[in-house]
């Protein structure tokens, strides 16, 4: 199932993600963007459970009401992120299965350097 992954400003001013159901007016499985200086002057994201500190799972829904702006467009490697957030999956990227072949030696058997999947 494809999910409608939407990059929102709320009107606390908080940047949220969450699974967009139109037809009941809600923002599902709602994750929040923290951001964070780093020690070279960069800034670091972090995507947290809207809930975060009490609720560590990304879940909960809101009304649309509390949304002021849908962002049109944002980095598919914060869908992805997300994604694996709140499924608990991995996801791959295409570039993933060449690394994986490469990786495993002449053949792609079990001859090769030794891949964990699990992580």
């Amino acid at each position: 199932m494809a999910y409608d992954i939407r990059l929102v400003k709320l009107i606390t001013g908080d940047l949220a993600l969450g699974k967009w159901e139109e037809g009941e007016h809600k923002l599902k499985d709602i994750a929040v963007i923290q951001t964070m200086p780093t020690q070279n002057g960069g800034v670091q994201m972090m995507l947290l459970p809207f809930g975060y500190p009490f609720e560590n799972e990304i879940t909960g829904e809101m009304s649309l009401d509390h949304v002021i702006y849908v962002y049109k467009t944002f980095p598919d490697e914060l869908k992805t992120k997300y994604m694996e957030a709140s499924s608990n999956l991995t996801l791959s990227t295409p570039g993933d299965l060449e690394r994986l072949k490469n990786m495993a030696g002449p053949g792609g058997g079990a001859g090769g350097k030794g891949i964990s999947l699990i992580k």
